[in-house]
């Protein structure tokens, strides 16, 4: 068991002890958000022949060589062929066929020219103009070629996989379910948040902070209540969560207490402690397992320092549980719009927001970033790192960040 190991060491860690849940088939109406649980190999070509851009006439190119103002090319129009017909007739030299947007090309025509730039009759059409082979014809394969693979096992549908999983034929394409993720909150002095507040009771708001991260992460919560702070309490709880969860997100008892018993329970039921405390502030309380298989992420009873660890560390493990490709934050470079006054002997998370000003990108970040502050985290979609060892950091400097 490693004791406060650095974000980046724990967080490795843990991702080693996580795997995806398995697949389920879902109709395609009900997978947006999801994970794709397979490649996406196209099993057909994109359009699935050469077809018109436009209304318009299909005709051969070398007809209209010698095309002019002065002297136009006519030619006799065969068929009109709408979207969703096929041609029935083979262009020949002076002969065009009608063409409308989405039709196929009839075969012998190389060309296709817009109606508003010809004049024509239901008989005749007159260009006045050379047009080359292959204008304005979309070719077979030309937005999707067979063979291609389209998206990789672990890619999150948005509305573009959407379209082109249909357009594939993929009306029930399997995907990773959304892992069951157990929230136990442990503590005497919690209340649930639809309680009266009796004198020395604070609202568990753990609760609902990571029943949101959860969903965010692709997760299904399932809450298990409050746990008071007695190894046996908790214990009993955690094998609860085991039963019908794949994974178990615990807030509280994590510091060194006397009632700080939480790894003393998790260890009761058989889980082996992979770390205990982090370098990291705030989110240094800290206890992660695994038992059988299944994490156990034990987080601080202060909200922000919660928080905060479980984007550090926990996150990336419980996206890969959902199937994710890519379960690491992405990350970018940040660049403070206000001074930070505090010194930081580990390593500093601050959350805050990127803005948009005269065309600069930066990060604004409340002033009050404790362990229990969680109000800072409202409308948070950046975490920046201040290096181990820091002084206070002034405006104007850049410092790795994560997109949350």
């Amino acid at each position: 068991m490693l004791i406060n190991p650095d974000p980046i060491t724990a967080r490795d860690l843990l991702l080693q002890y996580a795997a995806p849940v398995n697949a389920e088939q879902l109709p395609l109406s009900l997978c947006a958000g999801r994970i794709l649980a397979e490649d996406l190999t196209a099993a057909e070509n994109i359009p699935p022949f050469d077809r018109s851009p436009y209304d318009g006439y299909a005709f051969r190119a070398e007809d209209t060589a010698f095309a002019s103002e002065e002297t136009p090319v006519t030619l006799t129009v065969l068929e009109e062929i709408p979207a969703g017909s096929v041609p029935t007739k083979t262009v020949v030299s002076g002969t065009a066929a009608k063409v409308l947007t989405g039709s196929p090309i009839p075969p012998g025509a190389d060309a296709v020219i817009k109606y508003e730039d010809t004049v024509f009759t239901q008989e005749t059409v007159c260009l006045f103009s050379p047009v080359r082979s292959g204008s304005n014809i979309v070719r077979t394969g030309e937005d999707v070629q067979k063979g291609a693979v389209l998206a990789r096992c672990g890619t999150v549908i948005d509305p573009g996989l959407a379209g082109t999983l249909a357009s594939q034929g993929k009306a029930r394409p399997p995907v990773y379910r959304k892992p069951r993720v157990a929230i136990l909150s442990t503590g005497s002095e919690l209340v649930e948040a639809d309680e009266p507040l009796p004198p020395g009771k604070i609202r568990n708001s753990n609760r609902y902070m990571l029943e949101a991260a959860l969903r965010n992460a692709g997760c299904e919560p399932v809450c298990f209540g409050i746990a008071v702070d007695t190894v046996a309490a908790i214990a009993n709880a955690l094998e609860q969560c085991f039963a019908r969860c794949d994974a178990a997100v615990i807030t509280g008892g994590v510091s060194a207490g006397d009632y700080d018993v939480t790894p003393d329970a998790m260890e009761q039921i058989g889980a082996q402690l992979l770390f205990r405390g982090a370098a990291i502030k705030p989110g240094m309380a800290c206890a992660y397992g695994i038992r059988s298989g299944k994490l156990i992420c034990g987080l601080s009873g202060n909200p922000a320092s919660s928080l905060i660890n479980f984007y550090a560390i926990a996150l990336p493990a419980l996206r890969r549980l959902a199937g994710c490709r890519d379960p690491l934050p992405e990350e970018i470079t940040v660049t403070l719009n206000r001074d930070f006054h505090k010194s930081s002997p580990t390593t500093r998370y601050l959350r805050g927001q990127l803005c948009l000003k005269n065309g600069t990108v930066s990060m604004d970040f409340s002033k009050e970033q404790g362990n229990v502050v969680l109000s800072s985290s409202i409308g948070c979609n950046v975490l920046a790192v201040i290096p181990a060892g820091s002084g206070p950091v002034a405006a104007g400097t850049k410092l790795k960040g994560y997109l949350l």
